[in-house]
């Protein structure tokens, strides 16, 4: 069994730097403020051939407002499902009450409990020592979690080692030494085989923590009607209809002239990622807001990712009839750049709508990631050509001679021709649109590269009789004219 490590203590204790230490990762906001963690939140380290998983937590103590309690929830949900429980206090503050009471808590859940002292590399280890034997929880570990000393020693107590194999060579690095003690670096993106990662991005309180807990069917994430409660990217792993998923719970975004708190830029910057980090973003809209600046801003964020979009138009279920008409009426309008993207009128509270998310993030990803042959994509485009022909430049028509595929997010499409450069905006929206519909893509944008041909004569000077120049300046200005 894969041990599962709780990191649990009072708030600023140096949990989330910890649980950075041992995933290797910068996966959890770290700042010197308290109540930072809010969500429980999962990672894997590695430690020789020793893998388990850490779970970040929000800080624990006192409950005096309503966010506080939820957090709470979500500490000790993290607490049931760990098989190790480390509780961590600060070693410069000496024990408090507040950790007192945490052990007794943790002492009650029947599960071995781990003491581990941090910040000792700012304070004298014997007084520490002294002081957290108060707490009665065995020999307490002694770290600095900032530094990264005494980890490996806390990891060789938690998690046991393997059984050896018989014949068995212990892994090597290209030096000869043992394989090294820290955990592999965590990629931003997961593997395919983890699922298809889905960001859900918008402003504040637009419901996408219940929107992901509606998802999950539990309170996975802490929701309230407060904006800014999610201030960090939340992953979960999630599986429905034998098909695998990655949900990601983003920290809303607002315009930077709102954003004011060092915090809630790091979380910003961390959403930000997320999106460049997505198979399929959900652009989670408040029906009753309309179409705002920030979520025009979002839209814009999200197409300069080239990432698959989902638009749920959430709290439809409040609106009357005459309301309804007028959202779809403004979305028409405010989104016509966006009639690739699937829309879904959902209630998240009520879970009106939401079963459709998933299926349509499966489209959308299963579009961006489309194999079309170079056969297939010179067919279209020359039924495109023959049925609208490029404008005329300079009193020549312009050719695209053939296309190919140039790649994924966005799903790009590379056409050779002469004059390329001459094409106007509105002939090559007609070629985006054209191909996005004769390729039926859902939900992902279509990108075109133009190249124009090199002139094979380019350089080699040419001499005209006087006939051919009396010509040639009859032609050029003939399209002179033309082009007024």
């Amino acid at each position: 069994m894969q041990a599962i490590l709780a990191l649990v203590g009072r708030p600023n204790v140096g949990k989330s730097t910890l649980f950075n230490r041992l995933t290797r990762s910068r996966d959890a906001l770290v700042a010197n403020l308290p109540g930072l963690t809010r969500d429980r939140k999962y990672g894997l380290g590695r430690l020789g051939e020793r893998d388990y998983l850490v779970i970040d937590t929000g800080g624990l103590g006192e409950e005096t407002d309503a966010i506080d309690a939820l957090m709470g929830e979500q500490t000790r949900a993290a607490m049931r499902e760990a098989t190790h429980l480390l509780l961590m206090i600060d070693g410069r503050a000496g024990v408090t009450a507040g950790d007192e009471a945490l052990a007794e808590e943790l002492r009650a859940m029947g599960k071995p409990v781990v003491l581990v002292v941090n910040k000792i590399d700012t304070t004298a280890p014997t007084a520490a020592l002294a002081e957290a034997y108060r707490l009665g929880l065995g020999e307490p570990m002694l770290i600095s979690a900032t530094r990264g000393s005494g980890l490996e020693a806390l990891i060789d107590l938690v998690v046991p080692m393997p059984p050896a194999v018989p014949g068995e060579v212990p892994p090597a690095d290209e030096a000869g030494e043992a394989t090294s003690t820290e955990a592999p670096a965590n990629t931003t993106r997961p593997p395919r085989s983890e699922g298809t990662r889905i960001a859900f991005v918008g402003r504040p309180n637009v419901g996408k923590s219940t929107l992901v807990n509606r998802l999950l069917g539990e309170n996975r994430v802490v929701v309230f009607d407060q904006p800014g409660t999610t201030r960090d990217t939340i992953d979960v792993p999630f599986e429905r209809d034998g098909r695998r998923y990655v949900l990601v719970d983003t920290a809303g975004i607002r315009r930077r002239a709102r954003v004011n708190e060092m915090v809630e830029k790091f979380s910003i910057v961390k959403a930000l990622d997320a999106i460049n980090a997505a198979d399929v973003v959900v652009l989670v809209l408040d029906a009753r807001a309309g179409i705002t600046e920030q979520d025009a801003h979002l839209i814009g964020l999200a197409l300069d990712a080239g990432a698959p979009l989902v638009v749920a138009i959430n709290k439809w279920d409040g609106l009357s009839e005459g309301d309804r008409a007028s959202v779809r009426r403004g979305l028409d309008l405010r989104l016509t750049f966006l009639d690739y993207a699937e829309r879904h009128f959902i209630s998240a509270l009520h879970g009106t709508g939401v079963g459709h998310l998933l299926t349509a993030a499966h489209r959308a990803d299963d579009s961006s990631r489309r194999q079309v042959s170079t056969a297939e994509l010179n067919r279209l485009l020359e039924g495109f050509v023959t049925a609208h022909q490029p404008p005329l430049s300079r009193g020549r028509r312009i050719k695209l001679r053939y296309a190919h595929l140039g790649g994924h997010r966005p799903f790009t499409i590379v056409i050779h021709g002469n004059q390329t450069e001459r094409l106007t905006g509105e002939y090559k929206r007609y070629l985006a649109n054209a191909f996005r519909r004769a390729l039926k893509l859902v939900g992902t944008p279509v990108a075109l590269e133009f190249k124009t041909g090199d002139n094979p004569f380019a350089g080699r000077r040419n001499t005209l009789t006087p006939y051919q120049e009396h010509k040639r300046r009859r032609l050029i200005q003939h399209a002179k004219r033309n082009d007024r």
